[in-house]
Protein backbone atom coordinates (compact mmCIF):
# COMPACT_ATOMS: atom_id res chain seq x y z
CA UNK A 1 0.00 0.00 0.00
CA UNK A 2 3.08 2.45 0.67
CA UNK A 3 4.21 1.77 -3.09
CA UNK A 4 0.76 2.41 -4.11
CA UNK A 5 0.24 5.31 -2.71
CA UNK A 6 3.63 6.76 -3.50
CA UNK A 7 2.66 6.25 -7.43
CA UNK A 8 -0.16 7.80 -7.16
CA UNK A 9 1.23 10.70 -5.75
CA UNK A 10 4.19 10.71 -8.97
CA UNK A 11 1.27 10.14 -11.18
CA UNK A 12 -0.86 13.02 -10.12
CA UNK A 13 2.34 15.13 -9.64
CA UNK A 14 2.81 14.09 -13.47
CA UNK A 15 -0.19 15.22 -14.60
CA UNK A 16 -1.02 18.05 -12.21
CA UNK A 17 2.27 19.62 -14.08
CA UNK A 18 1.12 19.02 -17.57
CA UNK A 19 4.43 16.04 -17.60
CA UNK A 20 2.35 13.74 -19.39
CA UNK A 21 2.46 16.78 -22.44
CA UNK A 22 6.36 15.64 -22.70
CA UNK A 23 6.58 11.67 -22.00
CA UNK A 24 3.55 10.46 -23.37
CA UNK A 25 2.72 13.07 -26.55
CA UNK A 26 2.89 10.25 -28.53
CA UNK A 27 -0.25 8.48 -26.72
CA UNK A 28 -3.32 10.68 -27.01
CA UNK A 29 -6.22 8.90 -27.26
CA UNK A 30 -9.80 10.67 -26.76
CA UNK A 31 -10.11 8.71 -23.04
CA UNK A 32 -6.68 9.59 -21.79
CA UNK A 33 -7.36 13.11 -22.57
CA UNK A 34 -10.40 12.81 -20.66
CA UNK A 35 -9.12 11.31 -18.19
CA UNK A 36 -6.26 13.71 -17.72
CA UNK A 37 -8.99 16.24 -18.13
CA UNK A 38 -11.03 15.28 -15.03
CA UNK A 39 -8.01 14.11 -12.64
CA UNK A 40 -6.54 17.90 -12.93
CA UNK A 41 -8.96 19.87 -13.17
CA UNK A 42 -7.71 23.34 -13.18
CA UNK A 43 -4.25 22.96 -14.22
CA UNK A 44 -2.48 25.48 -16.33
CA UNK A 45 0.35 24.82 -18.81
CA UNK A 46 1.71 28.40 -19.41
CA UNK A 47 4.79 27.82 -17.69
CA UNK A 48 7.48 26.69 -19.86
CA UNK A 49 8.35 23.41 -19.86
CA UNK A 50 11.75 22.75 -18.12
CA UNK A 51 10.13 25.32 -15.21
CA UNK A 52 7.51 22.64 -14.95
CA UNK A 53 9.55 19.79 -14.72
CA UNK A 54 11.42 21.48 -12.15
CA UNK A 55 8.35 22.74 -9.88
CA UNK A 56 7.48 18.82 -10.36
CA UNK A 57 11.04 16.91 -8.84
CA UNK A 58 10.73 19.92 -5.92
CA UNK A 59 7.53 18.80 -5.05
CA UNK A 60 8.34 15.02 -5.00
CA UNK A 61 11.20 15.39 -3.04
CA UNK A 62 14.78 15.00 -2.12
CA UNK A 63 15.48 11.72 -3.88
CA UNK A 64 13.20 13.50 -7.25
CA UNK A 65 15.63 16.58 -6.97
CA UNK A 66 18.86 14.88 -6.63
CA UNK A 67 17.20 13.10 -9.60
CA UNK A 68 16.91 16.65 -11.07
CA UNK A 69 20.42 17.47 -10.92
CA UNK A 70 21.67 13.80 -12.16
CA UNK A 71 19.32 14.72 -15.36
CA UNK A 72 20.49 18.39 -16.16
CA UNK A 73 24.33 16.90 -16.41
CA UNK A 74 22.89 15.09 -19.61
CA UNK A 75 22.85 17.66 -21.83
CA UNK A 76 23.48 15.07 -24.76
CA UNK A 77 19.92 13.92 -24.40
CA UNK A 78 17.99 16.62 -23.07
CA UNK A 79 16.41 19.58 -24.93
CA UNK A 80 18.63 23.03 -23.90
CA UNK A 81 15.48 24.75 -21.99
CA UNK A 82 15.01 21.80 -20.04
CA UNK A 83 18.80 20.97 -19.20
CA UNK A 84 18.87 24.90 -17.81
CA UNK A 85 16.02 25.09 -15.88
CA UNK A 86 16.61 21.43 -14.10
CA UNK A 87 20.00 22.92 -13.29
CA UNK A 88 18.85 25.83 -10.94
CA UNK A 89 17.66 22.77 -8.82
CA UNK A 90 19.04 24.23 -5.23
CA UNK A 91 20.11 20.91 -3.34
CA UNK A 92 18.79 22.23 -0.17
CA UNK A 93 16.01 20.52 1.92
CA UNK A 94 14.78 20.80 5.05
CA UNK A 95 16.92 19.41 7.85
CA UNK A 96 16.46 16.50 10.19
CA UNK A 97 16.07 17.23 14.13
CA UNK A 98 19.34 17.82 15.91
CA UNK A 99 18.13 14.83 17.93
CA UNK A 100 18.58 12.86 15.53
CA UNK A 101 21.76 13.85 14.25
CA UNK A 102 23.25 13.14 17.40
CA UNK A 103 21.52 9.50 17.45
CA UNK A 104 23.01 8.55 14.56
CA UNK A 105 26.58 10.01 15.33
CA UNK A 106 26.18 7.60 18.68
CA UNK A 107 24.87 5.18 16.81
CA UNK A 108 28.01 5.33 14.24
CA UNK A 109 30.81 5.32 16.58
CA UNK A 110 29.14 3.55 19.19
CA UNK A 111 30.01 6.23 22.09
CA UNK A 112 27.84 8.92 23.34
CA UNK A 113 28.83 12.31 21.70
CA UNK A 114 30.24 14.08 24.58
CA UNK A 115 32.88 11.00 24.61
CA UNK A 116 34.11 12.06 20.81
CA UNK A 117 33.67 15.82 20.95
CA UNK A 118 34.20 18.69 23.38
CA UNK A 119 31.44 20.90 21.43
CA UNK A 120 28.88 19.35 18.83
CA UNK A 121 26.60 22.07 17.24
CA UNK A 122 22.96 21.16 17.05
CA UNK A 123 22.06 23.64 14.18
CA UNK A 124 23.41 22.35 11.14
CA UNK A 125 25.48 24.63 8.40
CA UNK A 126 24.42 22.77 5.39
CA UNK A 127 21.24 20.89 4.26
CA UNK A 128 21.28 19.00 1.06
CA UNK A 129 19.25 15.69 -0.13
CA UNK A 130 21.17 13.03 1.05
CA UNK A 131 23.52 14.14 4.00
CA UNK A 132 23.63 17.31 6.23
CA UNK A 133 26.78 18.99 8.07
CA UNK A 134 27.27 20.13 11.97
CA UNK A 135 30.28 22.17 12.85
CA UNK A 136 31.93 20.01 16.14
CA UNK A 137 35.36 20.33 18.25
CA UNK A 138 37.60 17.49 19.36
CA UNK A 139 38.90 16.86 22.44
CA UNK A 140 42.03 18.00 21.67
CA UNK A 141 40.61 21.76 20.47
CA UNK A 142 40.46 21.04 17.01
CA UNK A 143 37.62 22.36 14.69
CA UNK A 144 35.85 19.89 12.45
CA UNK A 145 33.13 19.80 10.04
CA UNK A 146 30.64 16.44 10.90
CA UNK A 147 28.88 14.76 7.41
CA UNK A 148 25.65 13.02 8.68
CA UNK A 149 23.75 10.79 6.17
CA UNK A 150 19.63 11.13 6.52
CA UNK A 151 18.39 8.77 8.19
CA UNK A 152 16.18 5.73 6.24
CA UNK A 153 17.79 6.75 2.77
CA UNK A 154 18.30 3.45 1.06
CA UNK A 155 14.91 2.20 1.58
CA UNK A 156 13.68 5.26 0.76
CA UNK A 157 15.63 5.70 -2.22
CA UNK A 158 15.51 1.81 -3.11
CA UNK A 159 11.66 2.79 -3.52
CA UNK A 160 11.95 5.70 -5.21
CA UNK A 161 14.38 4.48 -7.89
CA UNK A 162 11.74 1.03 -8.28
CA UNK A 163 8.88 3.17 -9.30
CA UNK A 164 11.38 5.63 -11.46
CA UNK A 165 12.22 2.14 -13.33
CA UNK A 166 8.46 1.40 -13.85
CA UNK A 167 8.07 5.17 -15.38
CA UNK A 168 10.96 4.84 -17.30
CA UNK A 169 9.33 1.85 -19.27
CA UNK A 170 6.36 3.02 -19.90
CA UNK A 171 7.56 6.37 -21.17
CA UNK A 172 9.93 3.97 -23.65
CA UNK A 173 6.56 2.10 -24.28
CA UNK A 174 4.41 4.56 -25.10
CA UNK A 175 6.35 7.62 -26.45
CA UNK A 176 8.68 7.85 -29.34
CA UNK A 177 10.02 11.01 -28.20
CA UNK A 178 10.69 9.38 -24.78
CA UNK A 179 12.29 6.28 -26.01
CA UNK A 180 14.70 9.08 -27.50
CA UNK A 181 15.61 10.14 -24.09
CA UNK A 182 16.35 6.70 -22.69
CA UNK A 183 14.84 7.08 -19.82
CA UNK A 184 16.07 3.53 -18.21
CA UNK A 185 19.22 4.53 -18.82
CA UNK A 186 19.30 7.82 -16.95
CA UNK A 187 17.67 6.13 -14.31
CA UNK A 188 20.61 3.55 -14.46
CA UNK A 189 23.10 5.96 -14.04
CA UNK A 190 21.21 8.21 -11.09
CA UNK A 191 20.87 4.75 -9.43
CA UNK A 192 24.78 4.22 -9.44
CA UNK A 193 25.34 7.70 -8.21
CA UNK A 194 22.98 7.60 -5.54
CA UNK A 195 24.56 4.79 -4.12
CA UNK A 196 27.69 5.75 -4.55
CA UNK A 197 27.05 9.38 -2.42
CA UNK A 198 25.22 6.53 0.13
CA UNK A 199 28.57 5.65 0.99
CA UNK A 200 30.29 8.27 3.32
CA UNK A 201 33.95 6.77 3.12
CA UNK A 202 34.02 6.64 -0.40
CA UNK A 203 33.49 10.52 -0.65
CA UNK A 204 36.18 10.22 2.36
CA UNK A 205 38.30 8.65 -0.39
CA UNK A 206 37.64 10.92 -3.04
CA UNK A 207 38.64 14.02 -0.82
CA UNK A 208 41.70 12.22 0.49
CA UNK A 209 42.95 11.97 -2.93
CA UNK A 210 42.04 15.04 -4.49
CA UNK A 211 44.28 16.49 -1.39
CA UNK A 212 47.28 14.38 -2.16
CA UNK A 213 46.83 15.49 -6.19
CA UNK A 214 46.57 19.02 -5.51
CA UNK A 215 48.90 19.24 -2.43
CA UNK A 216 51.95 20.81 -4.66
CA UNK A 217 49.84 23.36 -6.98
CA UNK A 218 49.22 25.74 -3.40
CA UNK A 219 46.09 26.67 -5.29
CA UNK A 220 43.39 24.94 -3.69
CA UNK A 221 42.65 23.48 -0.06
CA UNK A 222 40.88 19.88 0.38
CA UNK A 223 40.12 19.16 3.83
CA UNK A 224 41.32 16.72 5.60
CA UNK A 225 39.80 13.60 6.63
CA UNK A 226 40.09 11.95 10.16
CA UNK A 227 40.00 8.73 9.51
CA UNK A 228 39.33 7.43 13.01
CA UNK A 229 36.08 9.07 13.19
CA UNK A 230 34.80 7.76 9.23
CA UNK A 231 31.98 5.73 9.18
CA UNK A 232 29.74 4.48 5.87
CA UNK A 233 26.90 7.14 7.41
CA UNK A 234 29.32 9.84 8.96
CA UNK A 235 32.22 11.13 8.51
CA UNK A 236 34.36 13.75 10.19
CA UNK A 237 37.09 16.14 8.66
CA UNK A 238 38.74 19.45 8.70
CA UNK A 239 36.30 22.60 8.86
CA UNK A 240 37.79 25.20 6.75
CA UNK A 241 36.93 28.95 6.52
CA UNK A 242 36.23 30.55 3.63
CA UNK A 243 33.84 32.95 1.75
CA UNK A 244 31.47 31.58 -0.68
CA UNK A 245 32.98 31.86 -4.40
CA UNK A 246 29.15 33.65 -5.35
CA UNK A 247 30.32 36.96 -2.65
CA UNK A 248 32.90 38.22 -5.34
CA UNK A 249 32.01 42.16 -4.00
CA UNK A 250 32.87 40.55 -0.24
CA UNK A 251 36.12 38.68 -2.05
CA UNK A 252 36.95 42.25 -3.74
CA UNK A 253 36.27 43.92 -0.47
CA UNK A 254 39.02 41.28 1.58
CA UNK A 255 41.45 42.27 -1.51
CA UNK A 256 41.71 39.10 -3.60
CA UNK A 257 42.74 39.24 -7.27
CA UNK A 258 39.00 38.28 -9.32
CA UNK A 259 40.62 37.97 -12.74
CA UNK A 260 43.43 36.09 -10.87
CA UNK A 261 41.27 33.75 -9.20
CA UNK A 262 39.25 33.31 -12.54
CA UNK A 263 42.45 31.78 -13.84
CA UNK A 264 43.56 29.69 -11.14
CA UNK A 265 39.98 28.13 -11.46
CA UNK A 266 40.87 27.00 -14.91
CA UNK A 267 44.28 25.86 -13.80
CA UNK A 268 42.95 23.51 -11.31
CA UNK A 269 40.13 21.82 -13.31
CA UNK A 270 42.21 21.43 -16.18
CA UNK A 271 45.37 20.13 -13.96
CA UNK A 272 42.65 17.70 -12.73
CA UNK A 273 41.76 16.51 -15.82
CA UNK A 274 45.10 16.25 -17.99
CA UNK A 275 47.70 15.73 -15.60
CA UNK A 276 45.72 13.61 -12.78
CA UNK A 277 42.63 11.91 -14.64
CA UNK A 278 40.65 12.69 -11.48
CA UNK A 279 38.67 15.64 -10.83
CA UNK A 280 35.87 16.93 -8.56
CA UNK A 281 32.71 16.72 -10.97
CA UNK A 282 30.16 18.49 -8.89
CA UNK A 283 31.94 22.35 -8.68
CA UNK A 284 29.07 24.53 -8.32
CA UNK A 285 29.44 28.17 -7.18
CA UNK A 286 27.81 26.15 -3.28
CA UNK A 287 31.13 23.71 -3.39
CA UNK A 288 33.30 26.15 -3.20
CA UNK A 289 34.76 28.85 -1.05
CA UNK A 290 37.33 30.97 -1.25
CA UNK A 291 40.39 31.38 1.76
CA UNK A 292 41.15 34.97 3.36
CA UNK A 293 43.62 33.91 5.78
CA UNK A 294 46.76 34.99 5.93
CA UNK A 295 48.84 31.77 5.22
CA UNK A 296 46.27 30.96 2.46
CA UNK A 297 44.88 34.03 0.71
CA UNK A 298 43.18 33.63 -2.41
CA UNK A 299 43.27 29.74 -2.64
CA UNK A 300 40.32 27.83 -3.53
CA UNK A 301 38.62 25.72 -1.11
CA UNK A 302 36.89 22.58 -2.23
CA UNK A 303 33.59 21.04 -0.59
CA UNK A 304 31.41 17.98 -1.17
CA UNK A 305 33.30 14.91 -2.76
CA UNK A 306 30.39 13.13 -3.33
CA UNK A 307 30.90 12.72 -7.28
CA UNK A 308 34.17 12.73 -8.66
CA UNK A 309 35.31 12.16 -12.53
CA UNK A 310 38.32 9.47 -13.66
CA UNK A 311 39.72 9.66 -17.16
CA UNK A 312 41.82 6.96 -18.72
CA UNK A 313 44.75 7.95 -20.09
CA UNK A 314 42.67 6.67 -24.04
CA UNK A 315 40.32 9.02 -22.83
CA UNK A 316 42.48 12.56 -21.81
CA UNK A 317 43.90 11.88 -25.29
CA UNK A 318 40.87 11.70 -26.95
CA UNK A 319 39.98 14.74 -25.39
CA UNK A 320 43.08 16.44 -26.29
CA UNK A 321 43.49 15.89 -29.31
CA UNK A 322 39.99 16.54 -30.11
CA UNK A 323 40.54 20.20 -28.75
CA UNK A 324 43.40 20.75 -30.51
CA UNK A 325 41.82 19.69 -34.11
CA UNK A 326 38.99 21.82 -33.49
CA UNK A 327 41.10 25.05 -32.68
CA UNK A 328 43.06 24.10 -36.15
CA UNK A 329 40.11 23.19 -38.14
CA UNK A 330 41.13 20.44 -38.92
CA UNK A 331 37.19 18.60 -38.96
CA UNK A 332 38.60 15.36 -40.67
CA UNK A 333 40.48 14.60 -37.74
CA UNK A 334 37.79 14.91 -35.20
CA UNK A 335 35.90 12.65 -37.00
CA UNK A 336 38.41 10.43 -37.72
CA UNK A 337 38.76 10.41 -33.21
CA UNK A 338 35.25 9.69 -33.43
CA UNK A 339 34.98 6.63 -35.43
CA UNK A 340 38.75 5.31 -34.21
CA UNK A 341 37.35 5.59 -30.73
CA UNK A 342 34.39 2.88 -31.91
CA UNK A 343 31.67 5.12 -30.25
CA UNK A 344 30.45 5.37 -33.94
CA UNK A 345 29.48 2.41 -36.44
CA UNK A 346 32.51 1.01 -38.29
CA UNK A 347 29.94 1.38 -41.23
CA UNK A 348 30.24 5.27 -40.36
CA UNK A 349 31.24 7.30 -43.50
CA UNK A 350 33.91 9.93 -42.04
CA UNK A 351 32.88 12.92 -44.65
CA UNK A 352 29.03 12.86 -43.53
CA UNK A 353 30.66 12.99 -40.18
CA UNK A 354 32.86 15.51 -40.54
CA UNK A 355 30.30 17.36 -42.53
CA UNK A 356 28.05 17.39 -39.58
CA UNK A 357 30.92 18.88 -37.15
CA UNK A 358 31.84 21.74 -39.29
CA UNK A 359 28.41 22.57 -39.60
CA UNK A 360 27.95 23.04 -35.76
CA UNK A 361 31.55 24.22 -34.91
CA UNK A 362 32.58 26.69 -37.84
CA UNK A 363 30.36 28.90 -36.78
CA UNK A 364 32.32 29.30 -33.51
CA UNK A 365 35.36 31.15 -35.24
CA UNK A 366 33.67 34.01 -36.28
CA UNK A 367 34.29 35.27 -32.71
CA UNK A 368 37.02 36.40 -30.59
CA UNK A 369 38.78 33.12 -29.60
CA UNK A 370 38.51 34.45 -25.59
CA UNK A 371 34.59 34.35 -26.60
CA UNK A 372 34.62 30.78 -27.55
CA UNK A 373 33.45 28.22 -24.80
CA UNK A 374 34.96 24.72 -24.77
CA UNK A 375 31.99 23.65 -22.43
CA UNK A 376 30.04 24.49 -25.84
CA UNK A 377 32.13 22.94 -28.14
CA UNK A 378 31.91 19.52 -26.17
CA UNK A 379 28.50 19.58 -26.01
CA UNK A 380 27.81 20.36 -30.14
CA UNK A 381 30.19 17.90 -31.04
CA UNK A 382 27.87 15.34 -28.71
CA UNK A 383 25.27 16.90 -30.45
CA UNK A 384 26.07 16.69 -33.80
CA UNK A 385 27.14 13.39 -33.17
CA UNK A 386 23.81 11.45 -32.03
CA UNK A 387 22.12 10.98 -35.53
CA UNK A 388 25.42 8.69 -36.03
CA UNK A 389 24.45 6.57 -32.90
CA UNK A 390 27.24 8.06 -31.16
CA UNK A 391 27.74 6.16 -27.30
CA UNK A 392 28.37 9.06 -25.37
CA UNK A 393 30.82 7.83 -22.72
CA UNK A 394 29.21 8.60 -19.21
CA UNK A 395 33.12 10.07 -17.82
CA UNK A 396 32.90 12.50 -20.88
CA UNK A 397 29.46 13.41 -19.92
CA UNK A 398 30.34 14.51 -16.35
CA UNK A 399 33.44 16.30 -17.76
CA UNK A 400 31.33 18.64 -19.72
CA UNK A 401 28.73 19.20 -17.36
CA UNK A 402 31.63 20.26 -14.84
CA UNK A 403 33.29 22.09 -17.99
CA UNK A 404 30.45 23.79 -17.93
CA UNK A 405 30.31 25.10 -14.42
CA UNK A 406 33.92 25.72 -14.23
CA UNK A 407 33.88 28.26 -17.92
CA UNK A 408 30.52 29.62 -16.30
CA UNK A 409 32.37 30.49 -13.25
CA UNK A 410 35.30 31.76 -14.60
CA UNK A 411 33.35 34.18 -16.73
CA UNK A 412 31.43 35.43 -14.19
CA UNK A 413 34.60 36.35 -12.32
CA UNK A 414 36.51 37.70 -15.45
CA UNK A 415 34.39 38.20 -18.47
CA UNK A 416 37.45 38.56 -20.52
CA UNK A 417 39.02 35.00 -19.55
CA UNK A 418 40.33 33.67 -22.09
CA UNK A 419 39.75 29.69 -21.59
CA UNK A 420 41.75 28.29 -24.61
CA UNK A 421 44.99 30.52 -23.72
CA UNK A 422 44.55 28.63 -20.10
CA UNK A 423 43.85 25.01 -21.24
CA UNK A 424 46.30 24.94 -24.01
CA UNK A 425 49.43 24.45 -22.34
CA UNK A 426 47.91 21.61 -20.80
CA UNK A 427 46.73 20.19 -24.08
CA UNK A 428 50.29 20.61 -25.67
CA UNK A 429 52.26 19.41 -22.36
CA UNK A 430 49.82 16.42 -22.35
CA UNK A 431 50.86 15.49 -25.66
CA UNK A 432 54.22 16.01 -25.67
CA UNK A 433 54.88 13.60 -22.59
CA UNK A 434 52.61 10.99 -24.57
CA UNK A 435 54.48 10.94 -27.91
CA UNK A 436 57.71 13.24 -27.06
CA UNK A 437 61.24 11.83 -25.22
CA UNK A 438 59.49 12.95 -21.69
CA UNK A 439 57.02 10.60 -22.42
CA UNK A 440 59.32 7.79 -23.25
CA UNK A 441 61.32 8.12 -20.58
CA UNK A 442 58.54 8.65 -18.23
CA UNK A 443 56.83 5.22 -19.40
CA UNK A 444 60.46 3.53 -19.00
CA UNK A 445 60.60 5.01 -15.35
CA UNK A 446 57.00 3.22 -14.53
CA UNK A 447 57.69 -0.39 -16.33
CA UNK A 448 61.33 0.16 -14.77
CA UNK A 449 59.69 -1.75 -11.24
CA UNK A 450 59.23 -5.03 -13.76
CA UNK A 451 62.64 -4.48 -15.42
CA UNK A 452 64.29 -5.06 -11.37
CA UNK A 453 61.87 -8.14 -10.99
CA UNK A 454 62.94 -10.22 -14.29
CA UNK A 455 66.74 -9.18 -14.09
CA UNK A 456 67.47 -11.58 -11.46
CA UNK A 457 65.82 -14.41 -13.46
CA UNK A 458 67.71 -13.61 -16.40
CA UNK A 459 70.17 -16.29 -16.08
CA UNK A 460 67.90 -19.26 -14.87
CA UNK A 461 65.81 -18.72 -18.06
CA UNK A 462 69.09 -18.01 -19.65
CA UNK A 463 70.31 -21.47 -18.64
CA UNK A 464 67.18 -23.46 -19.11
CA UNK A 465 66.96 -21.59 -23.17
CA UNK A 466 70.97 -23.86 -23.39
CA UNK A 467 69.38 -27.06 -22.02
CA UNK A 468 69.01 -30.24 -23.76
CA UNK A 469 65.02 -30.59 -24.81
CA UNK A 470 63.46 -34.02 -23.13
CA UNK A 471 63.37 -36.78 -26.01
CA UNK A 472 59.61 -37.00 -27.00
CA UNK A 473 59.86 -32.84 -27.45
CA UNK A 474 63.69 -33.40 -28.98
CA UNK A 475 62.03 -35.82 -31.22
CA UNK A 476 59.08 -33.39 -32.08
CA UNK A 477 61.61 -30.58 -32.80
CA UNK A 478 63.41 -33.28 -35.58
CA UNK A 479 60.16 -34.34 -36.93
CA UNK A 480 59.05 -30.81 -37.75
CA UNK A 481 62.84 -29.77 -39.13
CA UNK A 482 62.49 -32.85 -41.60
CA UNK A 483 58.91 -32.26 -42.37
CA UNK A 484 60.54 -27.95 -43.22
CA UNK A 485 63.29 -29.25 -45.31
CA UNK A 486 60.57 -31.58 -47.40
CA UNK A 487 59.22 -28.53 -47.87
CA UNK A 488 62.10 -26.40 -48.45
CA UNK A 489 63.26 -29.04 -51.56
CA UNK A 490 59.41 -29.30 -52.96
CA UNK A 491 59.58 -25.31 -52.57
CA UNK A 492 62.71 -25.39 -55.13
CA UNK A 493 61.14 -27.88 -57.55
CA UNK A 494 58.69 -25.88 -57.86
CA UNK A 495 61.09 -22.86 -58.75
CA UNK A 496 63.30 -24.24 -60.62
CA UNK A 497 60.04 -25.93 -63.20
CA UNK A 498 58.53 -22.46 -63.02
CA UNK A 499 62.20 -21.22 -64.03
CA UNK A 500 62.66 -23.54 -67.02
CA UNK A 501 59.25 -22.66 -68.43
CA UNK A 502 59.62 -19.11 -68.54
CA UNK A 503 63.13 -19.11 -69.87
CA UNK A 504 61.83 -22.24 -72.65
CA UNK A 505 58.92 -19.25 -73.36
CA UNK A 506 61.04 -16.82 -73.87
CA UNK A 507 63.38 -18.77 -76.16
CA UNK A 508 60.61 -20.19 -78.16
CA UNK A 509 59.72 -16.45 -78.66
CA UNK A 510 63.08 -15.20 -80.06
CA UNK A 511 63.66 -18.21 -82.10
CA UNK A 512 60.52 -17.86 -84.01
CA UNK A 513 60.99 -13.82 -84.76
CA UNK A 514 64.36 -14.46 -85.65
CA UNK A 515 63.03 -17.10 -88.16
CA UNK A 516 60.23 -15.13 -89.17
Amino acid sequence: MRHLARLILIVFTVLRFGLDELALSGFRTRRVRLLVRLITIGRKLDMPRGMRLRLAFERLGPIFVKFGQVLSTRRDLLPPDVADELARLQDRVPPFPAKEARMLVERAFGKPIEAIFASFEAEPVASASIAQVHFATLKDGREVAVKVLRPGMLAVIDDDLSLMRTLARWVERFSEDGRRLKPREVVGEFDKYLHDELDLVREAANAAQLRRNMAGLNLVLVPEMFWDLCTSTVIVMERMYGVPISQTQRLAEAGVDIRKLARDGVTIFFTQVFRDGFFHADMHPGNIQVSIAPATFGRYIALDFGIVGTLTEFDKEYLSQNFLAFFRRDYKRVAELHVESGWVPPTTRVDELEGAIRAVCEPHFDRPLKDISLGQVLLRLFQASRRFNVEIQPQLVLLQKTLLNVEGLGRQLDPELDLWNTAKPFLERWMHEQIGWRGFMERLKNEAPRYVQLLPELPRLLHQALQPRPAAEQRLVEALLIEQRRTNRLLNVLIYVGLGFIVGLVGTQLVTHFLW
